[in-house]
C-alpha cells in the first residue's frame, strides 16, 4: 500500500526561489550599485533556496519513517479481524487496477477472500435487462432495467441463480464464482460513454440498492487520486466511503467498514481518518 505525500508545498517553494536566483542573475543592471545588490540578494537567495532543500530532505526522512511505521502496525490493526469473509469487488463502468490491487492489498492480512470480481456494463445493456425479465408486467421500459438491476444486485449477494441468469447481460467482465458474500466493496470508473448519463446513474442507484438489499455492508471505495471522485454519488446512495483506500488509513478504514462501522472515512472535507476502532473478534475486556 502506498503513501501520500504531503510537503509538496515546500518543493514548490524551493523552485520559486531558484526561478527568483535565475531572474535576477538573467536581468542587466545599468550601474555597479545596483549590480552589488542583485549580487547579495542573489547570495541571500541562494543560501534561502540551500535551506529550503535541507528541509525538504528532513520532512522525507520524517514521511518516510512513517510511512514504514504505518506499514509496520497495519497487520497488528488489521490482522484476522474478517476471519472467513467471501468478499466480492464490484466496479461499476471499468475496474481499475491500482484501486483492485490497493483493495487486495489491504484486505490480505484480514482472514477475508475476495472471491469474485465483477465489472458492470456501462451503459447497461437496457434491452438485455428487460428481456431476462419474466412474466408480463405493466411497468415502463426503464422501470423494468431498473427492477432488473435491483435484483440483480441482490442476488449476487445472495448468490442466487438470478445473478448467474444476468452475467451476461449486466456485467463486461467476472472472475470468481458466484456464491454468496459476506460484503460487497464497490468501486466507480465511469467510461467517457456514461459520464454524466442520467439513465446509467439511476441503473447504478437501482443495482447499489440492490446490494443494500442484501443485508451486507457495502463500501464505495477510490483513491485519493480520483478524478473525477465519485464519493458524492456514493454519498447519495447512502454508503459507507473510504476515499483514501491506497493509505495505510485507507486499509484499515475498509477493513472496519466492512465489519460493520459506517461513516465517511479518508482525507476528503469531512471526512473522519478512520471509524472507531472495533473490538476484534475473540478480544475480552480486560479486568
Amino acid at each position: 500500500m502506498g503513501y501520500s505525500g504531503r510537503y509538496h508545498a515546500a518543493s514548490l517553494a524551493a523552485v520559486f526561489l531558484a526561478l527568483g536566483i535565475g531572474l535576477l542573475i538573467g536581468a542587466e543592471f545599468g550601474d555597479e550599485v545596483v549590480s552589488g545588490t542583485a549580487g547579495s540578494l542573489e547570495k541571500s537567495l541562494s543560501g534561502d533556496l540551500d535551506e529550503a532543500n535541507a528541509r525538504i530532505d528532513d520532512l522525507q526522512g520524517e514521511l518516510d519513517r512513517e510511512a514504514r511505521f504505518a506499514q509496520a502496525v497495519y497487520p497488528s490493526l488489521v490482522g484476522d479481524t474478517l476471519p472467513g469473509r467471501s468478499l466480492a469487488l464490484v466496479a461499476l463502468g471499468n475496474r481499475p487496477d491500482e484501486v483492485r490491487d490497493d483493495i487486495l492489498d489491504a484486505i490480505e492480512p484480514t482472514g477475508a477472500k475476495v472471491t469474485q470480481v465483477a465489472v458492470v456494463r456501462e451503459p447497461p445493456d437496457e434491452q438485455g435487462l428487460r428481456d431476462i425479465q419474466t412474466g408480463k408486467t405493466s411497468r415502463s421500459a426503464k422501470e423494468q432495467v431498473e427492477l432488473a438491476a435491483t435484483r440483480a444486485g441482490k442476488a449476487l449477494v445472495d448468490g442466487r441463480g438470478f445473478y448467474e441468469d444476468s452475467q451476461e447481460t449486466l456485467l463486461s467482465s467476472f472472475s470468481g464464482k458466484a456464491t454468496p458474500v459476506d460484503g460487497v466493496i464497490l468501486v466507480r470508473d465511469q467510461p467517457e460513454s456514461a459520464a454524466g448519463d442520467s439513465e446509467t446513474e439511476n441503473f447504478e442507484a437501482a443495482f447499489i440498492d440492490g446490494l443494500v438489499d442484501g443485508g451486507v455492508p457495502v463500501v464505495g471505495v477510490e483513491r485519493t487520486d480520483a478524478d473525477p471522485s465519485s464519493i458524492e454519488f456514493f454519498d447519495a446512495q447512502e454508503l459507507t466511503t473510504v476515499d483514501d483506500i491506497g493509505l495505510v488509513a485507507g486499509g484499515v478504514a475498509l477493513t472496519y467498514a466492512l465489519r460493520g462501522a459506517q461513516g465517511t472515512f479518508g482525507t476528503g472535507e469531512g471526512a473522519e481518518l478512520v471509524p472507531t476502532l472495533l473490538r476484534r473478534p475473540g478480544a475480552t475486556t480486560a479486568p
